[in-house]
């Protein structure tokens, strides 16, 4: 069966459904290493972050597992039914992409028209955060709440709202994933510094400042996203179930 190049929408769904079928049809038997990322959004006519979503899905379905610094293997035992099949939640990066159009936008009308008390309550949140990750060792929930904050300083309603519904996608399963591959304690203090540059700008009331900290603070996040396997933080097979659940933000 020869792989097809897709070209609609929801193209991690359709690449996991093209793969699970070469896996149901033999030519992937468990065990076997998927070709990289990089070969497969080649033969697949897609970017590799759509592969990416792919293989987290089926990751997530318990039809591959990922081994760091080896690859994506076909898994030795097959779940009954996919997890992720009937989920109609866009892909993280698609998510992530629709964050840039919006919270840059976000950014930039919080410094220009919020109020001394919206900004007051965004530096809020910078500290709820800090807190959080202090006593929890996850901040994605202040996280979600600062970004929100931004929002609701624009004076914009509707973008609030949108930037809401975005950041529920964010409690995904396959965000969860992802971020169980990719967080890490240095991004934690990364991630704070990127916010805090946001709250400096926005007080100072500097759209182009407050927009640019958007921009620099998602690329950091793609760019977390997007490493290799090889530098995935999978915790070990045999540590404490605990700490793989207690893994949360890649730090939006």
């Amino acid at each position: 069966m020869p792989i097809q190049a897709v070209t609609s929408q929801r193209l991690y769904r359709q690449i996991a459904d093209q793969l699970s079928e070469l896996v149901r049809r033999g030519e992937f038997k468990p065990g076997d290493r998927l070709p990289s990322e990089r070969d497969l959004s080649q033969q697949f006519s897609v970017s590799r972050a759509s592969v990416r979503e792919a293989l987290i899905a089926l990751e997530i379905d318990g039809l591959v597992v990922v081994r760091v610094g080896l690859g994506v293997f076909v898994n030795e035992v097959q779940a009954a039914n996919s997890q992720t099949a009937m989920l109609g939640d866009p892909g993280p990066f698609e998510v992530l992409s629709a964050r840039y159009l919006i919270e840059t936008e976000t950014a930039a009308l919080a410094a220009r028209d919020g109020s001394a008390k919206d900004h007051a309550r965004i530096r809020e949140t910078l500290q709820m955060m800090i807190d959080e990750v202090g006593s929890s060792g996850n901040g994605l929930n202040a996280d979600s709440l600062f970004h929100l904050r931004i929002a609701e300083a624009s004076g914009n309603s509707a973008l609030a709202y949108l930037v809401n519904q975005l950041w529920n996608f964010r409690y995904s399963a396959m965000f969860r994933k992802l971020d169980e591959h990719f967080d890490s304690p240095q991004r934690h203090a990364e991630a704070i510094e990127e916010h805090r540059k946001l709250v400096v700008a926005i007080e100072r009331r500097d759209e182009q400042g407050a927009r640019a900290a958007m921009v620099a603070h998602l690329d950091t996040v793609r760019a977390a996203l997007e490493r290799g396997w090889e530098l995935a933080n999978v915790p070990d097979a045999h540590k404490n179930v605990s700490v793989r659940q207690n893994i949360a933000t890649a730090w939006s």
